[in-house]
Parts: C-alpha cells; structure tokens; sequence
C-alpha cells in the first residue's frame, strides 16, 4: 500500500487492475483517494476503520482455519483409534478362535525344546506328542528312546534329552523313597547326572548306608554312581576313593575302570588314566565308549589343560586321537603339525 500511495503522491495514476484489485480487497478509501472523490485527509480518517475490520477479518479467518484444522486432527484421531479397535478385536477374535490357540501353545512347545525349525511332515505328530507327555511329566517309552535315538535322532535335542532325563530321575527318586529299593537309587542318579541335577543325586545316595547291603554288585553300582556324581561336583577325591571301593567289590566289572579312568585324566593322571581305561576295554567297556569320554573331558577342559592333554593323546596314538588336532584351528602348535 506504501508503494501505491507514493505513486498517488508523484501525481501518477493507478492502472485499471490496481484499482480492481483495491475495490475487491476491501481498500475501498484509497480506491476513493486515487478516484479523487476524497481528500488525503478523508482518506485517511476512513481508512481506519477499514483497517480494523479487515485485521478482524484475519483473525476470524485465522480461527476458522484452526477450527478446521483441530476438526480434522480429531477426525483422523477417531479413525485411527476406531482401527486400533478393530485391530484389538480382530486379534482377540483370532487369540481365542481354538485353532489358533492350539497353534501357539504348538509352537510354544517347539521352542521350548529347540524344535521350532522345520519337522518333517511324516515325523510331525510323532514328534509334538512326545513333546506333548515330556512336558507334563508324562514317561516316554522305550519304543520313543529307541526312535528317538533312530530314526528321530534330529528331533532328540539337548533340551528335549534332559527333560526325558528330569521325569525319570523324579520317578525312579519317587520309587526309592517309596520302597527303599538302593537300585531304585542307582537309576535315579543315573538320569540325574543327565539332566544336570548331581546336587539331587548327592542328596539322594548319601541316605543309603553301604554297609548295610549284601550284594556285592548293588554296593559297586551304588559307589560307582556316587563316584560319578563327586566327578561331576569336582570333588574328586571323593569320586577316587567311591570307585576303587566298586572295583574291589567287582573286579571284573568295567564301569568302576571307566569312572578311575575319567577321574584320573580330569586331575592330570593321565597314563594312570590311561591304565584304568586300559583296565576297562579288558573288561568289556568298548574304545567308543573311552574315546567320547575323553573327547566330552577334553572339550570341557581349560585351555591349558587342554593343550597338555592334547600332546599326551598325540602321544598315545596320532591316528586314533587325530581329532584333537582339529580342535587346534588357526592356533595349532608347531609340536603337531
């Protein structure tokens, strides 16, 4: 507006559009000025009252707009709220439709016991209902160990084998407690070994009194599993003294020879160990049997002990032993290349 009253000023005259377009906004004073059908001074005493009208106009305008815009934020609010609704009641209907329950308590249970990759269709069932009995507590049979440990050997999984492990220590521990029967006991430490739970097994054996048994092969069996559980707490004098008592109750029995074996190489004795592995192979221990023992004892073994280990095996036999060299990797010792 500066700019137009400083041409009315010069004496310039406003082009037909500058004037159309003051007409049309509502500058109807300076129209009149720049017509020459009003004094400066009349100009001005009405241009303000048009001044005010038209900020008044830019704030309703300005509210209008905010109302417009505060309208539609709580329209999209209200959509959106009305699809999370929606989505809320969908997703109930779909938590409670009982197939899909049965879905996610099935994959649940997979994941539980590291099977949630792919089941072959044919081993499916067979392999959820024994998921199924494990998980409440419910005993396998030998016919699902046997094709366990077959046929369904990749469904057989860490998890899965110690649970089987869990259920039969509590029922063998169950029987102990029930009849007294030491054998009872010897089965339940067995399986509590297996399923990590040696502390139960302690507890467990500590309550038979040996001295009080007759049999000669339940007083071995009852020491060589009580050996094993000392190995496993590492009290390994405990476990020394447990399984030379089995071998001079059963001298022929190889089971003591093993339990000597693994406890001697655990503490560094190792061709005493040697010797009572020795002692159980003439026994009837096979060298399978050794050899996944001292492979489970070497790969549990400290570094350092593993390397001593290691070059007392390659020793021993380089051909029978050679997977100890793979072990080494990029840090294999210049003594066994």
């Amino acid at each position: 507006m500066t700019k137009i009253l400083e041409q009315l000023e010069s004496g310039q005259l406003l082009s037909n559009f500058t004037l159309e377009y003051l007409h049309q906004k509502g500058f109807l004073a300076l129209y009149r000025y720049a017509q020459k059908e009003i004094s400066f001074t009349d100009y001005l005493k009405a241009a303000e009252p048009e001044k005010t009208k038209r900020f008044s106009a830019a704030e309703i305008k300005a509210i209008i707009e905010e109302t417009e815009q505060n309208a539609k934020r709580e329209a999209l609010q209200a959509t959106a709220k009305r699809e999370q609704e929606r989505a809320a009641a969908k997703k109930r209907a779909f938590d409670n439709d009982p197939k899909n329950i049965a879905r996610a308590k099935q994959f649940e249970l997979r994941e539980k016991y590291d099977l949630s990759d792919f089941i072959e269709k044919a081993n499916f069932p067979i392999v959820m209902d024994i998921l199924r009995r494990v998980d409440n507590g419910i005993r396998l049979s030998e016919e699902d160990i046997v094709w366990l440990t077959t046929k369904g050997g990749e469904y057989y999984t860490i998890e899965l084998r110690e649970e089987y492990h869990r259920t039969e220590a509590e029922f063998y521990a169950g029987e102990f407690q029930k009849s007294k029967d030491p054998w009872s006991a010897v089965n339940a430490s067995s399986h509590y070994r297996k399923c990590g739970r040696a502390k139960s097994a302690d507890s467990m054996l500590i309550t038979v009194d040996v001295t009080k048994l007759k049999n000669p092969k339940l007083k071995s069996a009852i020491c060589t599993t009580h050996g094993g559980v000392k190995r496993d707490l590492r009290k390994f004098e405990d476990a020394l003294g447990l399984g030379e008592q089995a071998h001079l109750l059963t001298p022929k029995d190889f089971r003591p020879c093993t339990l000597l074996g693994a406890v001697n190489i655990e503490i560094g004795h190792y061709d005493l160990g040697q010797a009572w592995y020795k002692k159980a192979v003439e026994r009837g221990a096979s060298e399978k049997t050794v050899d996944d023992d001292l492979r489970s004892i070497f790969m549990r073994a400290e570094k350092s002990k593993q390397e001593d280990l290691r070059d007392h095996l390659l020793k021993i036999d380089p051909v029978r032993y050679s997977w100890v060299r793979k072990k080494l990797g990029k840090n294999q010792s210049r003594n066994n290349h």
